[in-house]
Order: structure tokens, then sequence, then C-alpha cells
């Protein structure tokens, strides 16, 4: 099962989907770049919904912190 977050006026995130069964974020980047991140907790997932920057928290919580691979 996944859930898709789509951030409003986001300069630097367009989409992101969790995966909760394979525990995957997979990011949609405004430039087209995707990237999937590997064993990222819910609650990650669910502070970058509640963020009030997905870009900022990205940057914070996210990048450079989970095994990734562009897809």
């Amino acid at each position: 099962m996944s859930e898709t977050y789509i951030p409003r006026n986001s300069s630097h995130i367009a989409q992101a989907e969790y995966d909760r069964e394979e525990r995957s974020l997979t990011i949609t980047f405004q430039s087209g770049d995707v990237y999937e991140y590997d064993e990222v907790p819910f609650d990650v997932f669910l502070g970058l919904q509640n963020a009030a920057s997905a870009g900022q928290y990205f940057h914070r919580v996210i990048k450079d912190r989970f095994a990734y691979e562009q897809v």
C-alpha cells in the first residue's frame, strides 16, 4: 500500500510517494528527477507532509541520511 503527497507551492519537490510495505520513499523533484530512498520510517513521510517547507525538510531530514538510487 502506498500513499502520495503533493506539496503545494514547493519549488523543490513535485511529489512524494511512500510504500509502507517496502518502507521506501520515492520523491519526484520539480526538475523531473526521481529518487527512491530506502528504509525510511513512516514518521519521516508524515513529517514531510506536515512541514512548512517540503524542500527544507527534505534537506534537513532525508537527504544524505538514507540509501537511495535514481530511478
